[in-house]
């Protein structure tokens, strides 16, 4: 069957070749149809067959023209004829193309008259032929599809923009993002050109929401202009209409300062977002080179000098950027700064080293105008920032180096290209004596303005008036708004002068003058009764001391000891005994007689008195025998104890230890 319909087809094929070539002379358009009508059927049960080919430039000015067409089959191994066909009946034929498309230079075509093209698809050993497409090659022009499109939101309106030197008529198809079933918008117009980009803004969209764009466009100046292919779909993200809230935390590291930043982040429909951060003072590259901190993070620590320092964020996704958020780190504590005693004004600077000077016009230490000076600076450039600067002004001195990308701060002083006086008083000076020796002073400090340099100290003098004595100065620190005068006379007045010290001396005094109160006469009668007070009580207690010392710690009387003599024993025999301790009993003396006991301890040897008074150890007989010559010797004795009979203190003698005890007590 396919021999038969194989040798039908040469067959076939003879014979309209040799009509086209007795119709040759018609070279009509007529023909060419007929012709590919009659092979399109004898072949069109083998294939589908090709679209008509497009043949165009990409723009205006190009000399390669693009053709292409669409084919659709399973088989691997395609190959196509292009066949172009001009008025003349001269028939070009490219064959053996492997693709769908392709590329033809100028001088190989007919391009400034009407062709008849069409293609052959040879798919296995079907052949499938398109339709003729007909058309002046020069005039038709077909652009490539936008790339690299940029959007940016303008309020409700989007604008859309990309790279072509020509403009043209576009057509826009948007449809809302994240809604598959939401059909596309089209919108069709024109581009403005504006320096090789082409610009078209869509108008009156909805804010805070993410839209899918889909662009292509046509010459709006070739006589055959063909639409060109769709653009990838664009998503454009909601627009960033604020400034990212961020709240900083600084750190003092040393020499440097670490800032850590955070902020919050944007809505779901603001998406693709990345945070830029930058430092102002690294701009200027003082002391590291500029660097964009780049972060899709909603945090990032940087590190900064001590000087005053702006840090930028912005949120940046394909819709465009967010207006930039400001944070400002101050300058770091200035408290007791002291002037310079040398700087690198007139020396090589490194080349990791930079300088800065603040102007600064007020106490909060604002600068006014900054210089820097890096190591690239040269001579003529110091000396103008030296000539720029004014005499008597203050300066805040950094210098700064970049260690490991990081700036630090190696100095930071005071600097004044010249010193000079102050050149106003302490302001509102105010003296309140409420007693009548002391008296309270303030003021207001004097204005940065009017310093003209730094100020070391405050004299403070006071002298009474009217008087020859000489004053009295002190100096008082330089912060200081308050002082107290104190020892002055009662009701006297005194002359106070206050003035401002810098290096280069005193400025303007400020005078005032006060009383103290005069001393009231009832402190004086106070005092002098308090005085007086002072002697009768100090007596009083004194004697009440005495008594209470006298019941807690009584005296310990001596012992009364009458004055006898002792006889010698009769005889040579003694006892030894040994003395025995008696409790004794104190009753009421009897006036006809008193008895004294009396112990003594003498070398060693123990002994007992007794009632009879006998002091020598005896025995019993001889004990006797005593008593009786002792009577004698003891009345005479009992008048002297009558008359101390209503003082005498009984004595009570135990275990070696004498106890005086009053008569009355028993």
């Amino acid at each position: 069957m396919l021999s038969s319909w194989t040798l039908l087809h040469s067959v076939m094929i003879v014979f309209l070749l040799y009509l086209m070539e007795i119709f040759h002379h018609l070279r009509s358009l007529h023909g060419c149809v007929t012709f590919l009508l009659i092979t399109t059927i004898s072949k069109g049960s083998a294939c589908e067959a090709p679209s008509s080919p497009q043949c165009f430039r990409q723009n205006e000015g190009m000399t390669v023209y693009i053709c292409e067409w669409d084919f659709s089959t399973n088989e691997t191994d395609v190959a196509f004829d292009l066949y172009f066909n001009d008025t003349f009946g001269i028939k070009t034929k490219f064959g053996k193309i492997k693709e769908n498309r392709t590329e033809l230079n100028e001088e190989e075509l007919i391009v400034g008259f009407k062709v008849d093209i069409w293609v052959e698809a040879h798919a296995g050993s079907s052949i499938c032929t398109s339709n003729i497409t007909s058309g002046i090659l020069s005039d038709t022009v077909k652009y490539e599809a936008p790339q690299n499109i940029n959007v940016s939101w303008l309020g409700k309106n989007l604008s859309l923009s990309w790279q072509s030197d020509f403009p043209s008529l576009a057509e826009v198809s948007l449809r809302k993002d994240g809604d598959q079933t939401e059909l596309w918008e089209k919108r069709i117009m024109n581009t403005t050109n504006e320096a090789s980009i082409q610009k078209l803004v869509i108008v009156n969209l909805q804010k805070k929401t993410a839209y899918q764009v889909q662009i292509r466009h046509r010459s709006n100046q070739a006589k055959t202009s063909l639409w060109s292919n769709w653009s990838p779909a664009v998503i454009v993200p909601a627009e960033l209409e604020d400034r990212p809230k961020v709240n900083s935390t600084t750190t003092v590291l040393n020499d440097t300062r670490q800032v850590t930043l955070t902020w919050e982040t944007h809505s779901a429909a603001v998406r693709g977002l990345t945070y830029t951060v930058n430092v102002t003072q690294c701009s200027l590259k003082c002391p590291c080179k500029r660097k964009s901190h780049s972060t899709r993070a909603n945090s990032y620590t940087v590190y900064v000098s001590h000087s005053a320092v702006n840090i930028t964020v912005i949120a940046r996704n394909e819709a465009g950027h967010s207006p930039p958020a400001v944070v400002h780190v101050p300058v770091a504590s200035a408290a007791d700064l002291k002037t310079c005693d040398k700087t690198l004004l007139d020396e090589k600077l490194k080349t990791k080293t930079c300088l800065e000077f603040y102007e600064l016009q007020d106490a909060d230490l604002i600068p006014e105008r900054v210089w820097y000076i890096t190591g690239k600076k040269r001579k003529k450039e110091i000396k103008k920032i030296k000539g720029d600067m004014k005499n008597y002004t203050r300066y805040l001195y950094f210098e700064h180096r970049c260690h490991d990308g990081k700036p630090q701060t190696v100095k930071m002083c005071l600097y004044y290209k010249r010193q000079g006086v102050p050149s106003r008083e302490p302001q509102n000076l105010i003296i309140v004596s409420d007693t009548h020796n002391s008296a309270n002073l303030s003021w207001k400090e004097i204005p940065y303005a009017d310093l003209n340099g730094v100020l070391t100290h405050y004299k403070l003098c006071t002298v009474k008036s009217l008087q020859s004595e000489p004053q009295e100065c002190v100096n008082i620190s330089a912060s200081a708004t308050k002082h107290c005068l104190k020892a002055l006379m009662p009701g006297t007045t005194y002359n106070v002068s206050l003035v401002g010290v810098t290096q280069a001396g005193e400025g303007p005094v400020a005078i005032q003058g006060f009383t103290t109160l005069p001393e009231k006469p009832f402190n004086v009668w106070i005092s002098f009764g308090l005085l007086l007070g002072f002697f009768p009580f100090s007596i009083v207690c004194t004697i009440i001391l005495k008594r209470i010392k006298s019941k807690v710690f009584p005296p310990v009387p001596k012992p009364v000891i009458p004055d006898f003599s002792c006889r010698q024993p009769e005889s040579e025999e003694m006892y030894e005994r040994k003395e025995e301790v008696h409790k004794l009993t104190l009753h009421q003396p009897i006036s006809e007689m008193a008895t004294v006991f009396k112990g003594e301890w003498d070398d060693g040897i123990e002994r007992k008195v007794e009632t009879n008074g006998s002091c020598l150890e005896r025995s019993d007989d001889e004990s006797s025998s005593l008593a009786s010559a002792d009577v004698t010797r003891r009345k005479a004795d009992l008048k002297d104890l009558e008359q101390v009979e209503t003082e005498l203190a009984m004595l009570i003698y135990r275990n070696g230890l004498v106890f005086d005890v009053k008569s009355e007590s028993l």
